[in-house]
């Protein structure tokens, strides 16, 4: 599995490797080394990798079916795709920004927690983004809060990045509530992870902001996010609402 560049394999003893502990061994010129799938800060530093990895040899396609999502739901609203004004969370290099672009919105915010995301972006995808964040959403100075809210965002989308402690539910909640009322809300998650035997709080809080009718949930499909390592199928949902008010603290605090 290469490309011009480098070569990727992954262990021969694959033992079963949990999703967020698979790892795959990179050959880039004469070095070799051991990279695991959620050190993102590592595989945004070698250009092509996150692509040919996740998308060429594991068959990722959440960036498409979570866009799907979100259009399904804006069919039913007073929204256009030339309407949305997006707030990408989890932004990486730009995948979803670019699919968000190519669907006809009108701006497009990331954030990102990782400084070398951002930095893949300007090198992959230099022009998809009006403003790119790099920010903690569950630490945001003023400043930073008032310069997200002066673009008057209609939509939040997040794909592969909830559920593992990469954002955490305090993190997706902080940025929930930056969007606009009305506005509308897709992300996609690991099925285990809104399933009753949930440890991560995800399941709980999407109960709850659906009980509370904070979240309008009208896309909720299971469907293959892409292959482990031994080529079997990673399953996960993909969820897309309207969002009718905010997640209150008390709230945010109890499953964040």
């Amino acid at each position: 599995m290469s490309n011009d560049v480098f070569t990727v394999s992954f262990p021969e003893k694959r033992m079963g490797l949990d999703q967020d502990r698979e790892f795959c061994i990179l050959r880039d010129g004469s070095c070799e080394r051991k990279i695991r799938f959620h050190d993102y800060h590592e595989i945004y530093q070698v250009e092509g990798l996150y692509e040919h990895l996740f998308y060429e040899v594991l068959k990722c396609n959440s960036p498409a079916t979570v866009c799907g999502g979100l259009m399904d739901v804006i069919k039913d609203t007073d929204i256009s795709p030339e309407d949305l004004r997006v707030l990408d969370v989890g932004a990486g290099n730009g995948m979803v920004g670019e699919e968000l672009m190519n669907l006809g919105a009108e701006a497009v915010i990331g954030i990102d927690i990782i400084p070398e995301a951002r930095d893949a972006q300007l090198r992959d995808r230099p022009d998809i983004y009006e403003d790119y964040l790099v920010q903690d959403l569950t630490s945001l100075g003023d400043g930073v809060r008032k310069e997200l809210m002066a673009h008057n965002l209609n939509c939040m989308t997040t794909v592969a990045a909830l559920g593992f402690g990469d954002i955490p539910p305090a993190a997706f909640s902080e940025g929930f509530n930056l969007i606009e009322e009305g506005g509308v809300v897709a992300f996609n998650i690991r099925d285990k992870f809104i399933e009753s035997n949930d440890s991560s709080g995800f399941s709980e809080l999407i109960g709850a902001m659906e009980g509370e009718s904070i979240l309008d949930v009208r896309v909720q499909e299971r469907y293959r996010h892409r292959l482990d390592i031994d080529g079997n199928p990673l399953h996960y949902y993909v969820v897309a609402g309207v969002k009718n008010g905010d997640i209150p603290q008390e709230m945010i605090e109890q499953f964040g």
